[in-house]
């Protein structure tokens, strides 16, 4: 079985055109507290706590054809994200949603990475009010850019080499929660520059006992005895990660979520990311071996690649694009 090379398709089939737009929104359109605008001439706030601190939560939702994908899937889970961490959203869900579809209205895009957060804000002034969220300003920001691809049509074709990081271990659930989408990458990032030294291409983080926690920006399925298993804990509880669940339930393929060690990997028929950025993404090969004896992805990995597609571009929880708000 061919792996979908989805990519080219975007580049050269007409649904994915863009519409025609002012050639500075070519590189995208955004939001910023109250002003739309270029992606190229938004900007953030020094002083704002999300820049300061990382005290932000985020969401990213993708656009193919002309529809968002699962976009009120996206929407809850920034809605949980931001009650997790004693925050609210200065836009309420519909205003949310108004300003994502006009951004990807703006920039005429039919592929887009749609991107909002919603930070801390502008400190109080008064010392003594630091220890009370209510006395924060929170803001709201928010971009539509080109659709980004972690791994591109070659790499998923042939599959990525994983490194397992030795020296880095995922933040603790008890001190950032992961279901909270938020910004602190550092542990993520170092894990990757690692991966880069060791001959890799992304980066895999056990947590303090060896167990699997989630790849850098990605979830984790490895796959044994035909069923596809992702850790239950110390991870986002990634959209398309939902969506595979479901992909495998359509093409009777099991699939569970569960504790894995790392110790478990050597016995792995096949092993794959998924993430808004960049889908399903397969593996070929962990801290330079093969996996499951073939340096080529799996069957279960390229159908469910392959499938996930075919849906979207289908009609699968899709939302199209209110293009009109472009002339408001």
């Amino acid at each position: 079985m061919e792996i979908l090379r989805v990519a080219d398709i975007m580049a050269s089939h007409p649904e994915h055109e863009r519409d025609p737009r002012p050639e500075i929104y070519g590189l995208g359109a955004a939001f910023t507290t109250d002003h739309y605008g270029p992606l190229i001439e938004a900007s953030v706030p020094l002083v704002d706590c999300g820049f300061m601190h990382a005290d932000a939560v985020y969401d990213v939702v993708s656009v193919s054809r002309g529809s968002f994908f699962r976009l009120d899937h996206h929407q809850e889970r920034l809605a949980r994200s931001c009650r997790a961490i004693r925050l609210e959203s200065p836009m309420d869900r519909e205003q949310e949603a108004e300003i994502l579809h006009r951004i990807v209205a703006l920039s005429g895009l039919k592929d887009a990475y749609v991107w909002w957060a919603v930070t801390r804000g502008l400190p109080p002034l008064g010392r003594g009010d630091m220890i009370d969220p209510k006395q924060f300003s929170p803001r709201f920001y928010a971009f539509a850019s080109p659709f980004v691809w972690l791994a591109d049509d070659d790499q998923r074709a042939r599959g990525m080499d994983l490194v397992l990081s030795r020296e880095r271990v995922r933040i603790s659930p008890r001190a950032v929660d992961p279901r909270a989408k938020n910004f602190h990458w550092l542990d993520m990032q170092m894990a990757l520059f690692e991966a880069g030294e060791r001959g890799g291409e992304w980066a895999v983080l056990p947590d303090e006992d060896g167990y699997l926690t989630e790849a850098t920006g990605a979830n984790i399925f490895v796959v044994r005895d035909g069923v596809a298993l992702t850790p239950d804990t110390g991870c986002l509880e990634g959209i398309t990660r939902q969506s595979v669940m479901d992909l495998c339930a359509e093409l009777g393929i099991g699939a569970k979520t569960t504790r894995i060690h790392r110790d478990e990997l050597d016995d792995a028929d096949e092993i794959f990311l998924t993430t808004t950025a960049g889908s399903i993404m397969p593996a070929r090969s962990l801290d330079g071996r093969p996996i499951g004896g073939r340096n080529r992805p799996g069957e279960i990995s390229i159908a469910l690649h392959n499938r996930y597609w075919e849906r979207r571009w289908e009609g699968w929880d899709a939302t199209p694009v209110r293009y009109d708000l472009a002339e408001g």
